[in-house]
C-alpha cells in the first residue's frame, strides 16, 4: 500500500508546491510510482507539471463532486512513473459542496482507497488554509511534511496547524504523523534565515530535515516552463537540495 503524504502550511509563498512537486519527481526519477494529488484551487502544481489550468480538463473537482472515478481524472506526465490529479479554480466551490455530504471529513480519503495499491507515494499539494478540503487531506494522509520559510513570522500561525493536526489525530485520523519540516528559501548571507532556522529547529526537533532548501533563480524559474527542477536544470543548487532532501526522505522512510 502506497504512502500518503499530505505538503502542508497555511501560510501562502513558502514553497510548498514547489517541495511537493519536485519531490514527487525525483523520486518518479528514481523509479518510485508516484501519483501527485493536486488539492490546491490555484492548481499551481498543475502548471509546474506542464498541464494548462484549463476549464475542460477533469480534476479532482469533478471526483469530489461529481462522482467521477478518480481513475478518470488521472493524467500521465511527460515522465516516467509520475502521474497527476489535476485542480483548476473549480476546486474553489467544492468546500461548500463538501460541507453537504455524509462523512465529509472522510470523502478524499474514500476516493484515494481505490489507487492506493497502484503507487509507491501518494503527495497531494494542499491549499495554503486550514479549511474542509485540507481537513481531508489530513483525514486521508499518513504523515504532514511541512516546508517553513526562513523568514521573519514562519512561526506564525504554527501552533494553529499543530492543534489542527492534534484534533484530526484525535477524531478523524489515528496514524497521522508528522513527517518532517523543510527549511525552504534560506539565505544564508542573512542573520536572520540563521536565526529563524534555530527557532525552527527549538520548536520541531529532530523532525527538522538536515537539507535546506536555498533562494535559488533556477527553482523559481522552472515553473514558468512547466518542468520540475531536475528536468529544467539538474545541475543547479535548487535541485541538488531537492535531490539530497528526497535521498533523506527515503532513508527516513527505510
Amino acid at each position: 500500500m502506497g504512502k500518503v503524504v499530505a505538503f502542508l502550511n497555511q501560510k501562502g509563498g513558502v514553497g510548498k508546491t514547489t517541495t511537493c512537486v519536485n519531490m514527487s519527481s525525483y523520486l518518479a526519477s528514481m523509479g518510485y510510482k508516484v501519483l501527485l494529488l493536486d488539492i490546491d484551487s490555484q492548481g499551481n502544481a498543475s502548471s509546474n507539471l506542464g498541464f494548462e489550468k484549463d476549464n475542460k480538463l477533469k480534476t479532482i473537482y469533478n471526483v469530489i463532486v461529481d462522482d467521477n472515478s478518480i481513475d478518470e481524472v488521472i493524467l500521465p506526465t511527460k515522465w516516467d512513473n509520475l502521474n497527476i490529479v489535476p485542480s483548476n479554480v473549480d476546486l474553489a466551490g467544492a468546500e461548500i459542496e463538501l460541507v453537504q455530504m455524509n462523512n465529509r471529513e472522510k470523502v478524499l480519503r474514500n476516493i484515494l482507497k481505490k489507487v492506493r495499491n497502484d503507487y509507491d507515494y501518494i503527495c497531494i499539494d494542499c491549499p495554503p488554509s486550514l479549511g474542509l478540503i485540507t481537513v481531508n487531506a489530513l483525514t486521508a494522509c499518513d504523515s504532514v511534511l511541512i516546508p517553513i520559510q526562513c523568514e521573519y513570522f514562519a512561526l506564525e500561525g504554527l501552533s494553529q496547524l499543530m492543534y489542527t493536526i492534534k484534533l484530526v489525530k484525535k477524531h478523524l485520523n489515528e496514524n497521522i504523523d508528522v513527517e518532517g519540516v523543510v527549511l525552504t528559501m534560506k539565505d544564508n548571507r542573512s542573520n536572520l534565515g540563521q536565526s529563524v532556522a534555530a527557532d525552527i529547529t527549538k520548536y520541531f526537533g529532530k523532525k527538522v530535515y538536515k537539507t535546506v532548501i536555498p533562494r535559488n533563480v533556477r527553482l523559481a524559474e522552472a515553473p514558468s516552463f512547466g518542468e520540475p527542477i531536475n528536468v529544467y536544470d539538474p545541475r543547479c543548487t535548487g535541485a541538488i537540495a531537492y535531490k539530497n532532501l528526497t535521498l533523506e526522505f527515503l532513508e527516513n522512510n527505510k
